[in-house]
């Protein structure tokens, strides 16, 4: 239960970073933003493991901004045709 939190948390911080990263609006409610980072979150590490820089001594840098990466990328996806979801109501 708490790891679960502590996704839903990450996924919340992840999200805000990538709609800050983003420029303009982006009309996505909160729990979208949550889902769409923790996506991200799974994502980067999926690919970090890939490449085979998911742990290293230290900080995991290179895992982290693949996570950024990743979530900038789903929010930029998701929050225009959240838009026009909404526009056509």
């Amino acid at each position: 239960m708490f790891q679960l939190l502590w996704i839903l948390l990450i996924g919340f911080i992840l999200g805000l970073i990538a709609k800050l990263i983003l420029r303009g609006p982006q009309s996505i409610p909160w729990w979208l933003t949550m889902l769409l980072g923790a996506a991200g979150a799974l994502l980067g590490n999926a690919v970090a493991g890939w490449l085979g820089v998911a742990h290293t001594s230290g900080i995991d840098w290179t895992r982290h901004i693949l996570q950024i990466g990743f979530a900038v990328l789903l929010v930029a996806l998701v929050a225009p045709a959240w838009g026009r979801r909404k526009a056509t109501r």
